[in-house]
């Protein structure tokens, strides 16, 4: 068995954190952590029109509803072997899109009982979080021919032993990592047996769950970066990482792991360990050989830079700040010691001597909760534009917020070293005025006599011809931005 925490458990720092509304109820037992009070490291607000871009968006898909629920709408990649879209839902649906987006058909329900893996998709948080196709689906005879892998939320009720294990109590939930693999990589719909168990993850909090799945679409055949797996993991939820797991590196919570899937060096054998992982032959036995980065808290999405190959991820912050970072290996982005910039410790966010420690990898840019443009919020993204039809969008960082559905920029020729102020909008045609993802998901709503949503819960997806798609758990519509 392997344990995300391979040596005893250690002794949890007496360290008060900040938490909202909606974290208080997921705290341990025995702990009660009143509001904390409101922090602004960014006095000045992300300006609304200085150098904004409106770009038109055009409906491209619709995703059917899971019974009286929107699809839930999380993950769109390209799988340019087999020249299809792919398209998860929260609930466990996989679906294929045809590039022109004129033909939608079910692929696969990762939750059908047949499979033995019920996804559970409760409120915002759990359910299926990522999909990821290996570079070689398509590609018959080869070693990943017909492998995808599916990253989700599943219940505790299997007798299988879980592989990463917590450093203190609770068990809410399991996430487990799957490979799937089909007979026929262009069939219409999967027609392979269940899938093989990868690695299973027990999950001390209802929040903060599984991440983000990517291969590196950069890497080329017979180099050492070819068909490894980057998995997101989070800190395990709660609020503040009680158990100071994104900054041990015995655990595999709060990281970005990276894995071979095809290798079996592993202690289940069920997957490989690249050799050049930087804790994989440090000598260490209390150091996970998995990790490729860690201080992260919930690295929702990444990708790489097509031009200058960086990788950046969007983790979404505690109650203050929400960051871009770039991931080298090794790196160590902060958390829980640093939201941001900004020291995190004693319920708050410590305001003076930001970036005041050596060794740590900052963000490139950060928002304030409290900005008049955004409330709540929680980063999500991230893509480079380096090509496509859009002009405008070229070699500029995009990422978002939600639940607000703002869009921002940076430049990603001269990338910023932090901050708010850099930030810029990226506003959404309709009829003429510039608008946000909330407000067109609202009035779909409207046309379609259906509620209001409440909030967006924007995802972004990018295909290989460099067009950037808008998902979200509103409405079930695919949106792309067109000239």
């Amino acid at each position: 068995m392997i344990a995300l925490a391979r040596t005893a458990m250690v002794a949890l720092a007496a360290t008060t954190v900040i938490t909202s509304a909606a974290t208080q109820a997921q705290q341990p037992p025995g702990r009660s952590t009143p509001p904390a009070p409101p922090m602004n490291p960014f006095e000045t607000p992300i300006e609304a029109t200085r150098d904004a871009i409106t770009v038109n968006v055009a409906e491209f898909a619709t995703i059917p509803n899971a019974g009286d629920d929107w699809p839930r709408l999380m993950t769109l990649v390209d799988e340019p072997g087999s020249r299809r879209l792919f398209v998860s839902t929260m609930q466990g649906m996989l679906y294929s899109v045809s590039y022109d987006g004129r033909t939608v058909t079910p692929y696969l329900n990762v939750t059908d009982t047949q499979w033995g893996h019920p996804v559970e998709p409760r409120g915002n948080e759990r359910g299926l979080q990522s999909i990821a196709f290996h570079p070689q689906f398509a590609q018959s005879g080869a070693p990943g021919y017909g492998r995808f892998y599916t990253w989700f939320d599943t219940t505790t009720s299997t007798t299988a032993a879980a592989d990463f294990t917590p450093l203190g109590d609770g068990h809410t939930h399991d996430t487990v990592l799957l490979e799937w693999t089909a007979r026929n990589a262009t069939s219409p719909r999967y027609d392979g047996d269940a899938p093989r168990p990868v690695f299973r993850a027990v999950q001390p909090f209802a929040n903060h769950n599984a991440g983000h799945l990517a291969f590196n679409p950069l890497a080329r055949l017979n180099t050492p970066e070819f068909g490894l797996l980057y998995i997101g993991v989070a800190d395990g939820g709660s609020g503040g990482d009680p158990y100071n797991h994104a900054q041990n590196l015995a655990s595999g919570f709060g990281k970005i792991l990276r894995i071979d899937p095809l290798g079996r060096n592993s202690r289940n054998r069920q997957y490989g360990i690249p050799a050049d992982n930087p804790f994989a032959n440090d000598g260490k036995d209390d150091t996970l050989g998995e990790i490729y980065a860690y201080g992260l808290r919930n690295p929702q999405r990444f990708s790489w830079d097509a031009r200058t190959g960086t990788m950046y991820v969007a983790d979404i912050g505690q109650n203050v700040v929400e960051e871009i970072s770039p991931v080298t290996r090794g790196a160590n982005l902060g958390w829980n010691r640093w939201e941001g910039s900004y020291r995190h410790a004693n319920r708050r966010i410590e305001m003076t001597s930001p970036r005041s420690e050596a060794g740590l990898t900052w963000p490139i840019a950060e928002f304030d909760h409290t900005d008049p443009l955004l409330g709540r919020s929680a980063v999500t993204g991230v893509y480079v534009m380096r090509e496509g039809a859009v002009p405008a969008l070229r070699n500029k960082v995009i990422f978002g917020d939600n639940p607000s559905g703002e869009i921002f920029y940076v430049d990603a020729d001269r990338i910023p070293d932090g901050g708010q102020a850099p930030l810029r909008r990226v506003l959404l045609n309709d009829g003429g005025t510039g608008t946000t993802l909330l407000q067109i998901i609202r009035a779909r709503n409207a046309a379609t006599g259906k509620p209001a949503a409440p909030r967006a819960d924007l995802r972004m997806g990018m295909d290989g011809q460099g067009r950037l798609f808008l998902l979200n758990k509103r409405d079930g519509v695919i949106r792309v931005v067109v000239p």
